[in-house]
């Protein structure tokens, strides 16, 4: 089950668009995102909402079709968490990309959530633009805001959700990771963004694992 879900992102107009931002992006498609307020906590804007309310955004048979939609076949003993949390807390750290482990670890201890039951959503170059995955440990591809909150929870053994941007031709990666998506890019980040927020809804509803293995690696355009 995942009790927290961190967004990464770099706070500030600026940096809004930008590539590195892509999981502040996603966090603006998710459905519950008008359920719960936001406020400033944890050196992020955070906020929390129950598990109900977020099992009773579809009927049992919506939420069947949803997830046999996005993993391309029918989920055998598909079921919902008969252990579950009560609420499920969402944060987009202020604390720039890489200082994301303060803002993280900060609310994991204070709520005593282990690193199993979080899941980061984040931009990652080793993946093509159009594609996402959903991972448990494992690597950290270079990322500054990965590896800040394994610093902090002291292990990678954590959900991700990796919104693929790929990478440049040119070695200048932290030019690029902080310019925006170009107009030709937004088309496939749009239809990238709607199916990976309706990804994680399901996996908060019933478990990340429902997932895999379809979303190893997938393309979504």
């Amino acid at each position: 089950m995942i009790e927290l879900v961190a967004f990464l992102g770099n706070h500030g107009r600026e940096y809004q668009n930008n590539r590195h931002n892509a999981g502040w992006l996603l966090w603006e498609r998710l459905h519950i995102t008008g359920l719960i307020s936001l406020q400033k906590k944890f050196k992020s804007r955070f906020g929390s909402i129950d598990y109900q309310r977020v099992k009773n955004l579809l009927s049992v048979e919506e939420w069947q079709e949803r997830s046999a939609s996005l993993v391309g076949q029918p989920v055998a003993g598909l079921a919902f968490l008969s252990e579950h949390p009560e609420r499920i807390h969402c944060m987009l750290p202020e604390t720039y990309m890489n200082r994301s482990g303060d803002a993280v670890g900060e609310a994991a201890s204070f709520f005593k959530i282990p690193p199993e039951r979080i899941l980061v959503v984040h931009d990652e170059l080793e993946l093509p633009l159009g594609t996402a995955s959903v991972k448990f440990s494992g690597g950290l591809g270079g990322h500054n805001g990965l590896r800040s909150i394994k610093a902090s929870l002291g292990t990678a053994d954590f959900w991700r959700l990796r919104i693929g941007i790929g990478r440049p031709e040119h070695k200048d990666i932290a030019s690029y990771v902080l310019s925006d998506f170009s107009q030709e890019e937004m088309p496939i980040l749009d239809q990238v963004l709607s199916q990976s927020a309706s990804a994680l809804e399901c996996a908060l509803v019933f478990g990340p694992e429902v997932l895999l293995p379809a979303w190893n690696k997938r393309w979504l355009t």
